[in-house]
């Protein structure tokens, strides 16, 4: 990108996509409140996960950092107060249980998800951190001010987003965070599903390596 003096056009492009999905969005929004189901209607508004725009030397749509996995995650819905903003982390896997609570359904036994109802009513009701996954025994594990990441390799950063929200600097080898460290480690998934079967997996290539070293 920087080789060939793309990365302002490049990110021009991202950001005129966002802003034409908001244009769609807003007529969708716009049409609903014309019609006769504005009072009756639950309002989900998220997105696919994020886009490294250059940080960290990547131009990527994959990896376990902030600006790869953190999407728009906005419900409206009649009885649930507006223009609040919740600080608690959330997978897109708790809206469907979140949607089945709301209109009043049966939640199958299956599901991994865990409804967000208490949150939409009280925006300071505490989660569990969440996880995200990449590859088989790739994860994060996200809390309201902290992100641990372990490898299939072993590695692990961790990244206080209180004094450090872009993920610079890993402190997963302070001795002092030892205790918290291990507190986080006890999210991991205790089952791993094998790669899907075409997967390069991670780490098995040199790109893969490059691409999630770790940060100091």
């Amino acid at each position: 990108m920087v080789e060939h003096d793309q990365w302002k056009p490049a990110v021009h492009a991202y950001l005129a996509c966002v802003s034409f999905v908001d244009h769609q969005v807003g007529r969708v929004l716009d049409a609903l409140d014309a019609s006769t189901h504005a009072e009756n209607t639950i309002i989900v508004l998220w997105s696919d996960h994020g886009w490294a725009l250059g940080e960290k030397q990547r131009w990527a749509k994959r990896g376990l950092w902030e600006a790869e996995t953190r999407v728009p995650l906005i419900v409206a819905a009649p009885g649930i107060k507006g223009e609040r903003r919740c600080e608690q982390p959330a997978g897109l896997i708790d809206i469907y249980p979140t949607l089945a609570d709301l209109c009043g359904l049966e939640k199958p036994p299956h599901l991994e998800g865990r409804s967000l109802v208490r949150q939409l009513e009280d925006v300071n009701a505490e989660r569990p951190p969440v996880i995200t996954t990449f590859f088989e025994n790739n994860h994060s594990v996200r809390s309201t001010r902290w992100r641990y990441i372990r490898y299939s390799t072993g590695d692990e950063e961790l990244y206080d987003h209180n004094a450090d929200p872009h993920e610079w600097h890993n402190l997963a080898s302070n001795p002092k965070l030892k205790t918290l460290v291990e507190k986080l480690a006890k999210h991991l998934p205790a089952v791993n599903a094998e790669t899907a079967p075409g997967s390069s997996g991670l780490g098995s290539r040199e790109e893969d390596r490059h691409l999630f070293r770790n940060v100091k």
